[in-house]
C-alpha cells in the first residue's frame, strides 16, 4: 500500500437522494404489498477523500441500511452513489465486483462476521484469492504483513475466531477490509460491541491506518463521544433522513436541530462537579411505516410550532457548511416561504 499524508482534497463519495424502502406483503399465495418500511427516506451528503463522515443517530433511525446501500450489499430503492464519477447503483456484476476493491466494510459485530470454520489466514486471504491480487506464498506473506499491520502476529494465520476475543476479531476484521487496499471503508459500528478500553485502541488504529493508507471512512455509530473523536464532519440521522450536517467542532459547539441538542446534551462528562442540563425527549421514535407529516422529529420537539405538524423543513446551509433541517432555522424559513410562493 502506499502511504498518503494529510488530508486529501476532491469529493470521493456523492450520495444523492437515497431512499430505501422494505415492502411489507400481505398474504401467502397471492401476496400483495400493504406498506413499506422507510429505513431510508431521501438522504444526500458527501464524503472528502482521506477525510472521515460521522454517521450517528438512534437506534433504528437508517444508519446502517445507509451504509449497506451504499455499497449495494442492499439494493436500493431509488437514489444515486457516485463513487469516482460512477454511479454505483448502474453497474453491472462484473463492474461492482471490480469496485469491491475500492469499496470495504467493517461490521459491527466481530463474532458474527468472521467465519467460524475458516483459519485467520483463509479470511484474510480471500478477498486476495477472489480478486486475483496474489496467490500462494505472496499470499501467505500478504496475510502475515496484513495481521503485523492491524497489531496481531503472523502466527495468528493458522489459528480460528473463537480462539481470539472480541477486540482482536475486530482487527481481524479490519484486516481484511484492508487487504484489497481500499480506498473508502464504511465502519459499521465497529466498536460498539467491544469494551471501553478497547473501543479506544480499535479508534487509534482505525486513525492510524487512514494516515498510513490515506483511507476515506464512513463512520456509522451511536456513540458521540467516539464520533467525536474520529470524525471530521458529523451527519445526524432521524427516522431515515438527515437532519443536521457540520463539521464536528460546528456540531458539538453550536448545535442548530433540537435532535441533535437533545443527544449532545446526553454525553456523560467526566468532571463530576461540571452539570449539563439534560433535554429529555417525550415520546418513542415513531414508527418509520407512518412517519409524521411535515418535520419528522416535531412528535418528540420540545419546541415544536403548527408549521413543523405541517411542512417539511427544508436542507439548508446555514453558514460555513453547517446544514441543517429545521423550522426554528432562519434559512430554512426562508426556504419554506420561497418554496410556497
Amino acid at each position: 500500500m502506499a502511504a498518503s499524508n494529510g488530508k486529501q482534497q476532491g469529493v470521493l463519495l456523492d450520495v444523492r437522494n437515497l431512499v430505501k424502502h422494505f415492502p411489507i406483503t400481505k398474504g401467502i399465495i397471492f401476496s400483495r404489498q400493504v406498506g413499506a418500511v422507510k429505513a431510508v427516506d431521501g438522504v444526500s451528503f458527501t464524503v472528502r477523500r482521506g477525510e472521515t463522515l460521522g454517521l450517528v443517530g438512534e437506534s433504528g433511525c437508517g444508519k446502517t441500511t445507509t451504509g449497506r446501500v451504499i455499497l449495494r450489499l442492499i439494493e436500493p430503492t431509488s437514489g444515486e452513489v457516485i463513487f469516482e464519477g460512477k454511479n454505483v447503483l448502474d453497474l453491472s456484476k462484473d463492474e461492482l465486483r471490480e469496485l469491491r476493491k475500492d469499496m470495504q466494510i467493517i461490521f459491527q459485530d466481530p463474532y458474527a462476521s468472521l467465519n467460524p470454520r475458516m483459519t485467520v489466514g483463509d479470511i484474510i486471504g480471500e478477498p486476495l484469492h477472489i480478486h486475483k491480487l496474489a496467490r500462494g506464498k505472496e499470499r501467505e506473506k500478504r496475510v502475515q504483513e496484513l495481521l503485523e499491520i492491524v497489531g496481531l502476529s503472523s502466527f495468528h494465520a493458522r489459528r480460528f475466531p473463537h480462539e481470539f476475543s472480541g477486540g482482536q476479531r475486530q482487527r481481524i476484521g479490519i484486516a481484511r477490509a484492508l487487504a484489497v487496499r481500499p480506498k473508502l471503508i464504511v465502519c459499521d459500528e465497529p466498536v460498539s460491541a467491544l469494551d471501553v478500553s478497547i473501543q479506544a485502541q480499535v479508534i487509534n488504529l482505525l486513525q492510524d491506518l487512514q494516515e498510513e493508507f490515506g483511507l476515506t471512512y464512513l463512520f456509522i455509530a451511536h456513540d458521540l463521544s467516539v464520533v467525536k473523536h474520529i470524525s471530521d464532519r458529523v451527519a445526524v440521522m432521524y427516522l431515515g433522513k438527515i437532519v443536521e450536517l457540520a463539521s464536528k467542532d460546528q456540531l458539538y459547539s453550536s448545535p442548530k436541530h433540537p435532535y441533535t441538542q437533545a443527544l449532545l446534551s446526553a454525553i456523560p462528562i467526566a468532571d463530576p462537579t461540571v452539570k449539563r442540563q439534560r433535554i429529555i425527549l417525550k415520546g418513542d421514535v415513531p414508527s418509520p411505516i407512518n412517519p409524521p407529516s411535515g418535520c419528522r422529529f416535531h412528535t418528540r420537539c420540545p419546541y415544536a410550532m403548527d408549521i413543523c405538524r405541517e411542512k417539511e423543513p427544508a436542507f439548508v446551509d446555514t453558514g460555513d457548511g453547517h446544514f441543517a433541517a429545521c423550522h426554528l432555522v432562519p434559512a430554512a424559513q426562508s426556504a419554506a416561504e420561497k418554496n410556497n410562493n
